[in-house]
Protein backbone atom coordinates (compact mmCIF):
# COMPACT_ATOMS: atom_id res chain seq x y z
CA UNK A 1 0.00 0.00 0.00
CA UNK A 2 2.85 2.39 0.79
CA UNK A 3 4.18 1.94 -2.77
CA UNK A 4 0.82 2.98 -4.18
CA UNK A 5 0.55 6.15 -2.13
CA UNK A 6 4.20 6.96 -2.91
CA UNK A 7 3.41 6.73 -6.61
CA UNK A 8 0.44 9.04 -6.14
CA UNK A 9 2.58 11.59 -4.29
CA UNK A 10 5.19 11.50 -7.06
CA UNK A 11 2.59 12.08 -9.79
CA UNK A 12 0.60 14.70 -7.88
CA UNK A 13 2.77 17.78 -8.68
CA UNK A 14 2.85 16.94 -12.38
CA UNK A 15 -0.88 16.42 -12.54
CA UNK A 16 -1.47 19.84 -10.99
CA UNK A 17 1.19 21.84 -12.83
CA UNK A 18 0.58 20.41 -16.31
CA UNK A 19 -2.54 22.54 -16.81
CA UNK A 20 -4.07 25.75 -15.59
CA UNK A 21 -7.48 27.10 -14.54
CA UNK A 22 -10.37 24.68 -14.22
CA UNK A 23 -8.53 22.17 -16.42
CA UNK A 24 -5.68 21.95 -13.92
CA UNK A 25 -7.68 19.41 -11.93
CA UNK A 26 -8.79 17.13 -14.77
CA UNK A 27 -5.60 15.04 -14.71
CA UNK A 28 -5.65 15.07 -10.92
CA UNK A 29 -9.24 13.77 -10.88
CA UNK A 30 -8.32 11.00 -13.30
CA UNK A 31 -5.35 10.07 -11.15
CA UNK A 32 -7.49 9.95 -8.00
CA UNK A 33 -10.11 7.86 -9.78
CA UNK A 34 -7.51 5.27 -10.72
CA UNK A 35 -6.01 5.33 -7.25
CA UNK A 36 -9.19 4.87 -5.21
CA UNK A 37 -10.23 2.02 -7.48
CA UNK A 38 -6.86 0.37 -6.93
CA UNK A 39 -7.42 0.25 -3.17
CA UNK A 40 -11.10 -0.79 -3.29
CA UNK A 41 -10.38 -4.17 -1.68
CA UNK A 42 -8.63 -2.60 1.32
CA UNK A 43 -10.52 -2.11 4.59
CA UNK A 44 -12.12 1.22 5.42
CA UNK A 45 -9.45 2.21 7.95
CA UNK A 46 -6.78 1.83 5.28
CA UNK A 47 -8.83 3.83 2.78
CA UNK A 48 -9.30 6.59 5.35
CA UNK A 49 -5.55 6.68 5.96
CA UNK A 50 -4.86 6.88 2.23
CA UNK A 51 -7.37 9.74 1.91
CA UNK A 52 -5.55 11.64 4.65
CA UNK A 53 -2.25 11.18 2.80
CA UNK A 54 -3.71 12.45 -0.47
CA UNK A 55 -5.32 15.50 1.12
CA UNK A 56 -2.28 16.32 3.21
CA UNK A 57 0.04 15.97 0.20
CA UNK A 58 -1.37 19.10 -1.47
CA UNK A 59 0.94 22.09 -1.09
CA UNK A 60 -1.69 24.80 -1.60
CA UNK A 61 -5.08 25.30 0.00
CA UNK A 62 -7.11 25.30 -3.24
CA UNK A 63 -5.72 21.93 -4.33
CA UNK A 64 -6.13 20.52 -0.83
CA UNK A 65 -9.78 21.60 -0.85
CA UNK A 66 -10.34 20.08 -4.29
CA UNK A 67 -8.84 16.72 -3.28
CA UNK A 68 -10.78 16.63 0.01
CA UNK A 69 -14.08 17.48 -1.69
CA UNK A 70 -13.50 14.97 -4.49
CA UNK A 71 -12.74 12.17 -2.04
CA UNK A 72 -15.63 13.09 0.26
CA UNK A 73 -18.09 13.08 -2.65
CA UNK A 74 -16.67 9.85 -4.05
CA UNK A 75 -17.01 7.89 -0.81
CA UNK A 76 -20.30 9.53 0.16
CA UNK A 77 -21.93 8.39 -3.08
CA UNK A 78 -20.11 5.07 -3.38
CA UNK A 79 -22.28 2.00 -3.86
CA UNK A 80 -19.58 -0.18 -2.26
CA UNK A 81 -21.09 -1.10 1.09
CA UNK A 82 -19.09 0.33 3.96
CA UNK A 83 -17.21 3.03 2.06
CA UNK A 84 -19.45 5.77 3.47
CA UNK A 85 -17.38 5.36 6.65
CA UNK A 86 -14.46 6.88 4.74
CA UNK A 87 -16.55 9.93 3.84
CA UNK A 88 -17.45 10.39 7.51
CA UNK A 89 -13.77 10.15 8.45
CA UNK A 90 -12.88 12.80 5.87
CA UNK A 91 -15.61 15.09 7.18
CA UNK A 92 -14.50 14.67 10.81
CA UNK A 93 -10.79 15.02 10.05
CA UNK A 94 -10.77 17.84 7.50
CA UNK A 95 -14.11 19.66 7.26
CA UNK A 96 -15.75 19.65 10.70
CA UNK A 97 -13.33 22.13 12.30
CA UNK A 98 -12.76 24.18 9.14
CA UNK A 99 -9.28 22.84 8.38
CA UNK A 100 -10.54 22.55 4.81
CA UNK A 101 -13.54 24.70 3.83
CA UNK A 102 -16.62 23.30 2.16
CA UNK A 103 -17.86 24.81 -1.13
CA UNK A 104 -20.69 26.67 0.59
CA UNK A 105 -22.68 26.87 3.82
CA UNK A 106 -25.34 24.66 2.23
CA UNK A 107 -22.78 21.99 1.35
CA UNK A 108 -21.39 22.24 4.88
CA UNK A 109 -24.83 21.62 6.39
CA UNK A 110 -25.46 18.75 3.96
CA UNK A 111 -22.12 17.12 4.83
CA UNK A 112 -22.77 17.46 8.56
CA UNK A 113 -26.22 15.94 8.13
CA UNK A 114 -24.77 13.02 6.19
CA UNK A 115 -22.11 12.37 8.82
CA UNK A 116 -24.43 12.70 11.80
CA UNK A 117 -27.13 10.51 10.24
CA UNK A 118 -24.76 7.69 9.26
CA UNK A 119 -22.08 7.49 11.94
CA UNK A 120 -24.22 5.36 14.32
CA UNK A 121 -24.98 2.55 11.88
CA UNK A 122 -21.78 1.73 10.03
CA UNK A 123 -20.66 -1.79 9.11
CA UNK A 124 -19.16 -3.58 12.12
CA UNK A 125 -20.90 -1.41 14.71
CA UNK A 126 -23.38 -2.69 17.26
CA UNK A 127 -26.82 -1.94 15.88
CA UNK A 128 -28.49 0.88 17.86
CA UNK A 129 -31.38 -0.29 20.02
CA UNK A 130 -34.65 1.50 19.26
CA UNK A 131 -37.96 1.24 21.09
CA UNK A 132 -40.86 1.17 18.62
CA UNK A 133 -44.61 0.73 18.86
CA UNK A 134 -46.42 -2.46 17.94
CA UNK A 135 -49.62 -2.21 15.84
CA UNK A 136 -52.03 -2.54 18.74
CA UNK A 137 -50.35 -1.54 21.97
CA UNK A 138 -47.06 -1.63 23.80
CA UNK A 139 -43.48 -1.20 22.66
CA UNK A 140 -40.78 -3.49 21.39
CA UNK A 141 -37.05 -2.84 21.53
CA UNK A 142 -35.18 -3.93 18.40
CA UNK A 143 -33.01 -5.51 17.24
CA UNK A 144 -33.36 -8.21 19.87
CA UNK A 145 -30.34 -9.87 21.45
CA UNK A 146 -29.30 -13.27 20.19
CA UNK A 147 -31.34 -13.16 16.99
CA UNK A 148 -30.21 -12.48 13.43
CA UNK A 149 -32.43 -9.76 12.06
CA UNK A 150 -33.20 -7.35 9.27
CA UNK A 151 -34.56 -3.83 9.66
CA UNK A 152 -36.50 -2.44 6.72
CA UNK A 153 -37.57 1.19 7.01
CA UNK A 154 -40.31 2.01 4.51
CA UNK A 155 -43.24 4.28 3.74
CA UNK A 156 -46.40 3.26 1.88
CA UNK A 157 -46.27 6.54 -0.08
CA UNK A 158 -42.75 5.78 -1.36
CA UNK A 159 -42.66 4.37 -4.90
CA UNK A 160 -39.47 2.35 -4.45
CA UNK A 161 -40.81 1.00 -1.15
CA UNK A 162 -43.91 -0.28 -2.92
CA UNK A 163 -41.76 -2.02 -5.52
CA UNK A 164 -39.60 -3.61 -2.81
CA UNK A 165 -42.73 -4.67 -0.90
CA UNK A 166 -43.86 -6.56 -3.99
CA UNK A 167 -40.63 -8.54 -4.38
CA UNK A 168 -39.30 -8.85 -0.82
CA UNK A 169 -41.65 -11.67 0.29
CA UNK A 170 -40.66 -13.95 -2.59
CA UNK A 171 -36.96 -13.11 -2.14
CA UNK A 172 -37.12 -13.84 1.59
CA UNK A 173 -38.97 -17.08 0.92
CA UNK A 174 -36.26 -18.16 -1.51
CA UNK A 175 -33.07 -16.76 0.00
CA UNK A 176 -33.47 -16.95 3.80
CA UNK A 177 -31.27 -19.86 4.87
CA UNK A 178 -31.19 -19.18 8.62
CA UNK A 179 -33.74 -18.02 11.20
CA UNK A 180 -34.14 -14.25 10.91
CA UNK A 181 -36.54 -11.68 12.31
CA UNK A 182 -37.65 -9.18 9.68
CA UNK A 183 -38.61 -5.86 11.28
CA UNK A 184 -40.78 -3.87 8.88
CA UNK A 185 -40.62 -0.35 10.34
CA UNK A 186 -43.25 1.98 8.92
CA UNK A 187 -41.89 5.52 8.63
CA UNK A 188 -45.19 7.14 7.70
CA UNK A 189 -48.13 8.55 9.64
CA UNK A 190 -51.17 7.00 7.92
CA UNK A 191 -52.47 4.30 10.27
CA UNK A 192 -55.02 3.05 7.73
CA UNK A 193 -52.43 2.69 4.97
CA UNK A 194 -50.14 0.88 7.39
CA UNK A 195 -52.95 -1.53 8.38
CA UNK A 196 -53.60 -2.35 4.73
CA UNK A 197 -49.90 -2.94 4.17
CA UNK A 198 -49.66 -5.33 7.12
CA UNK A 199 -52.51 -7.39 5.73
CA UNK A 200 -50.84 -7.78 2.35
CA UNK A 201 -47.18 -8.25 3.36
CA UNK A 202 -46.81 -11.97 4.08
CA UNK A 203 -43.70 -14.15 3.96
CA UNK A 204 -44.29 -17.89 3.64
CA UNK A 205 -41.01 -19.11 5.06
CA UNK A 206 -40.87 -20.66 8.54
CA UNK A 207 -37.35 -19.28 8.98
CA UNK A 208 -38.57 -15.69 8.63
CA UNK A 209 -40.57 -13.98 11.36
CA UNK A 210 -42.10 -10.68 10.24
CA UNK A 211 -42.65 -8.03 12.93
CA UNK A 212 -44.47 -4.80 12.07
CA UNK A 213 -43.53 -1.66 14.04
CA UNK A 214 -43.67 2.12 13.84
CA UNK A 215 -42.84 5.27 15.77
CA UNK A 216 -45.14 8.09 14.59
CA UNK A 217 -43.67 10.61 17.05
CA UNK A 218 -40.08 9.52 16.26
CA UNK A 219 -39.30 9.32 19.99
CA UNK A 220 -36.77 6.56 19.32
CA UNK A 221 -34.58 8.85 17.15
CA UNK A 222 -34.44 6.10 14.52
CA UNK A 223 -34.15 8.65 11.71
CA UNK A 224 -30.71 9.73 12.93
CA UNK A 225 -29.56 6.41 14.37
CA UNK A 226 -30.25 4.53 11.13
CA UNK A 227 -29.83 7.37 8.66
CA UNK A 228 -33.42 7.27 7.46
CA UNK A 229 -33.26 10.52 5.52
CA UNK A 230 -35.21 8.77 2.79
CA UNK A 231 -36.87 5.38 2.34
CA UNK A 232 -36.43 2.52 1.82
CA UNK A 233 -33.48 1.60 4.03
CA UNK A 234 -32.52 -2.02 4.66
CA UNK A 235 -30.05 -3.34 7.25
CA UNK A 236 -28.90 -6.82 8.24
CA UNK A 237 -27.77 -7.53 11.80
CA UNK A 238 -26.07 -10.68 13.10
CA UNK A 239 -27.24 -12.50 16.24
CA UNK A 240 -24.37 -10.81 18.10
CA UNK A 241 -25.92 -7.43 17.30
CA UNK A 242 -23.30 -6.39 14.74
CA UNK A 243 -24.37 -4.58 11.57
CA UNK A 244 -23.21 -6.73 8.65
CA UNK A 245 -25.21 -5.06 5.88
CA UNK A 246 -26.50 -1.52 5.32
CA UNK A 247 -28.05 0.41 2.45
CA UNK A 248 -28.92 -2.99 1.00
CA UNK A 249 -30.82 -3.54 -2.22
CA UNK A 250 -33.11 -6.52 -2.70
CA UNK A 251 -30.72 -7.99 -5.25
CA UNK A 252 -27.98 -8.06 -2.57
CA UNK A 253 -29.87 -10.44 -0.31
CA UNK A 254 -28.59 -13.68 -1.82
CA UNK A 255 -25.00 -12.71 -1.00
CA UNK A 256 -25.98 -11.22 2.37
CA UNK A 257 -27.74 -14.37 3.55
CA UNK A 258 -24.69 -16.36 2.51
CA UNK A 259 -22.48 -14.04 4.57
CA UNK A 260 -24.92 -14.12 7.49
CA UNK A 261 -24.89 -17.94 7.44
CA UNK A 262 -21.09 -17.99 7.63
CA UNK A 263 -21.13 -15.51 10.53
CA UNK A 264 -23.82 -17.38 12.44
CA UNK A 265 -22.00 -20.71 12.00
CA UNK A 266 -18.85 -19.08 13.34
CA UNK A 267 -20.67 -17.62 16.36
CA UNK A 268 -22.26 -20.99 17.10
CA UNK A 269 -18.87 -22.68 17.12
CA UNK A 270 -17.07 -20.13 19.32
Amino acid sequence: MFKKILLFLCLLPGAILSASGQDRYEKLDSLMEVYVRSIRTEDEDSKAGEADYMIGAASDSATRQHIALWLFDYYKESRVMGEEAVAIHIYDRWFADGTVPMRSEFDEMDAKLFADFNRSSLIGMQAPKISLFKPCRGRRTVPEDGKASMLWFFDTSCGKCRVEAEVLPSVLEKEAVLPVTFYAVYAGQDRKAWRQFRRSFKVKNPLVKVVHLWDPEIDSDYLRLYGVISTPKLYMVSSSGEIIGRRLEVENLHEMFGLAKIIEDYLDNE
